[in-house]
């Protein structure tokens, strides 16, 4: 009998701390997403950067790298540019020589990573370092103005300052390719408005970043890390310096029309992501009590939330839990804690569609969500006995 009571005790605690949890992350994406829909105060233009560098990390390019850097020369003549031909064994650097900017190569078959490639481009610099360098990815196109505005928000700020980055469907778009693009403007965009209109630090995203030279060579790039973006972002906020998000200024990327190419991209992003995720929550809560800083605890909230597809998959597996104890042992309370959560969800992930998502998403494919979250639970399931820890190019097409 005794023995009874405590595991129906025990299990009632462990369901109401996990309904709570995620109770609690599901509002902060709930509020994220309703303070994206304010108008963003932006102070930028205020002071010029007059010496700018931008670094384009390149392994094997040679598909991209010459339309990449047509477009900087013609939306950023005036800035220099650097390609670091990182392990190559194609013709980037060539390429990127005939185009009339500055190549650097490196050959380094045991340090292989953009982490890497980036500490090698701020080591040349070194020798005559800009007030502002920019990090742009070979695949990548940026808008008229958007190197200006992200230097000018950087000089005023002397904060990392990240533009919009988004993604592009394939010429031939399925649902699954809406979604997906829906989703990185969720994240890339959409919370990054609500944080920056929250006086919040946001994520950095890999490209479109820039930073007063004085701040980034105050930390260490040299890393295989898979999202290197992600932990130099936040290895800038524990640091004091933490990045701030531009939306005037947006990047462009493609999605890959291959189903293959798509997983191994979005094994990389979202295995990177939840390893940062169990690596920097802890960090950044001891980063926070110590230097009394409450936003770095909203950071490490903003962490907790995983990729939009996992989180509605831990949903439902906390729901499906919370219902079967419910019948068993007559445990109702996380029951409805979980279905709030769920509707908040769902309200964030409407608010999103409706306001920012429309033209990404067309309302018959959402119909397209629950096949979507099928097609990446495999992947889920492979960071559990197979996560990816090294860093792999994303084949171009």
């Amino acid at each position: 009998m005794y023995i009874n009571h405590f595991m129906h005790l025990s299990m009632e605690i462990i369901l109401l701390i996990s309904a709570f949890f995620l109770l609690v992350l599901c509002s902060v994406l709930l509020i994220e997403c309703i303070a994206a829909l304010f108008p963003v105060t932006s102070t930028i233009n205020k002071i010029q950067a007059s010496n700018v560098a931008i670094l384009v990390p390149a392994h094997n390019e040679e598909s991209v790298i010459g339309n990449t850097l047509k477009n900087l020369k013609s939306t950023s003549p005036q800035y220099k540019i650097i390609v670091i031909a990182d392990n190559c064994t194609d013709a980037t650097a060539q390429i990127a020589r005939d185009a009339g900017v500055t190549v650097i190569e490196r050959q380094d078959s045991q340090n292989k990573g953009k982490g890497y490639a980036l500490d090698y481009g701020l080591q040349f610099l070194d020798l005559n370092p800009p007030e502002v360098v920019v990090f742009v990815d070979a695949d990548c196109l940026v808008e008229r103005n958007a190197i200006t505005l992200l230097t000018s928000k950087a000089m005023t700020t002397s904060r990392p300052v990240q533009a919009t980055y988004l993604m592009e469907k394939p010429l031939q778009p399925t649902p699954r390719d809406s979604i997906s693009a829906f989703a990185f403007k969720v994240k890339n965009f959409v919370r990054s408005c609500g944080l920056v209109r929250m006086n919040l630090p946001c994520l950095l995203a890999g490209t479109g970043m820039a930073f007063p030279w004085s701040v980034i060579r105050s930390i260490d790039l040299a890393n295989s890390d898979i999202v290197e973006d992600m932990k130099l972002g936040l290895d800038l906020t524990i640091a004091g310096y933490p990045p701030i998000f531009c939306p005037e200024a947006r990047v462009i990327g493609s999605l890959p029309q291959s189903s293959k190419t798509a997983k191994n991209q979005r094994t990389r992003w979202e295995h990177g992501h939840i390893q940062t995720l169990l690596t920097y929550v802890p960090k950044l809560i001891r980063a926070s009590i110590n230097q009394k800083r409450f936003d770095l605890f909203c950071s490490a909230l903003d962490l907790c939330i995983p990729p939009l597809s996992l989180f509605v998959a831990i949903w439902f597996g906390v729901m499906c839990i919370s219902l079967l104890f419910a019948f068993l042992m007559s445990i109702w309370i996380p029951v409805w804690i979980t279905v709030v959560a769920g509707m908040f969800i769902l309200t964030a992930i409407l608010i999103a569609w409706a306001n920012f998502g429309r033209s990404d998403l067309p309302l018959l494919e959402l119909l397209a969500v629950p096949f979507y979250i099928l097609w990446k639970i495999p992947l889920y399931f492979k960071f559990l006995v197979q996560p990816q820890k090294t860093w792999v190019r994303t084949e171009r097409e």
